[in-house]
């Protein structure tokens, strides 16, 4: 399909025609998360100027502070997904348990997790920020919804993606047929597909990590990054690059364009929890895109589509990216645990 003025409605209706790849009703959700991307993007691009720039004052279930921008980018995307009828119920970072689509309105077969707004702490000063999302069918032993029936898998994923707030607003998206990257026309007002089948390097030079963490670091995770740090006079044989935003979002659209491996892997400051990232919200969506883009995604132990879900809000650790690379640290893992054991 050439990408020459295809819109994100035109690719999903081929993609709905193509064998049935995805259903009406699913199409119709993926376009309602678009067009509230393109809302928080103006809201984005606004910056002080919106008055949306600074603290809210209020903190979310993990105790984080919220950004006004935060609350605003959540609210936009309940209030444009509640009343469509393609949903059952959405759950979000900044909430704390699920929302169920009101009785006023027809409910849906399909369930929508986000990160309304990652990269939080960049939103003051104006580097890259996302919305990140994922859609699973609601299971159909049961009538109504619970917090239970958001706990699948993440290979049981029907669509993730993302949108990049950056120099250009970006939406990558995947249904299960690779990763497709559409780029905002901001004059059109429609997200226009700029690449198909993106496809991420098996090897890489590049490397993103929060460095300042090194100490708290588990073994495995330091004999890789060591192993990157002596460059060609190491074990590698090749110089390597550090890359770090601080906003998953971007990090991961690095990858994407160019290859890489980003890492948030477990630390010793608290030790009783697997990682900082969140299942639901960011690693299970991230993780989808990268390996339909022939990447890899794992905790260092297992593949992260494989993790089963304990709760709403869980955590876990994350090495994603050039198949090679992360297969190599996860590798270093399965060597440490069969050392301890």
């Amino acid at each position: 399909m050439s990408s020459h003025h295809i819109t994100l409605t035109r690719y999903l209706i081929e993609q709905q025609r193509a064998g049935g790849r995805i259903h009406g009703q699913l199409r119709l959700l993926i376009e309602v998360v678009a067009r509230a991307c393109k809302t928080i993007s103006h809201a984005v691009n606004k910056g002080a100027l919106g008055g949306v720039l600074g603290s809210a004052g209020s903190q979310n279930v993990q105790g984080e502070v919220q950004k006004k921008l935060d609350l605003i980018a959540n609210e936009v995307l309940i209030e444009a997904n509640e009343w469509g009828g393609h949903l059952a119920a959405m759950a979000s970072e900044e909430m704390d348990t699920i929302y169920t689509v009101p009785n006023r309105y027809p409910q849906g077969e399909y369930l929508l997790m986000f990160d309304p707004l990652d990269g939080s702490s960049n939103i003051d000063v104006n580097v890259s920020i996302g919305t990140i999302f994922s859609v699973f069918k609601k299971p159909e032993d049961h009538a109504g919804v619970t917090e239970q029936d958001f706990l699948q898998p993440g290979r049981n994923q029907v669509a993730a993606g993302y949108c990049v707030y950056g120099p250009q607003t970006t939406l990558a998206l995947t249904v299960g047929d690779g990763v497709a990257l559409f780029t905002l026309d901001r004059e059109q007002g429609t997200f226009v597909l700029t690449q198909d089948q993106v496809r991420i390097p098996e090897d890489t030079r590049e490397f993103a990590i929060n460095m300042s963490n090194q100490r708290h670091w588990a073994p495995p995770v330091r004999r890789y990054i060591d192993e990157c740090l002596q460059g060609r006079d190491g074990p590698r044989g090749k110089d390597f690059n550090m890359r770090w935003v601080a906003s998953m979002v971007a990090d991961v659209h690095r990858i994407l364009m160019r290859g890489g491996i980003f890492m948030y892997p477990w630390d010793q400051r608290e030790p009783g929890k697997p990682g900082k990232l969140r299942l639901l919200y960011e690693a299970n969506p991230m993780a989808w895109l990268v390996e339909q883009a022939g990447g890899s995604a794992t905790n260092g132990c297992q593949r992260i589509l494989d993790v089963q879900p304990q709760k709403l809000h869980e955590r876990v650790a994350v090495m994603l990216g050039s198949k090679n690379e992360v297969e190599r640290v996860t590798g270093y893992h399965r060597e440490a645990g069969q050392t301890q054991g």
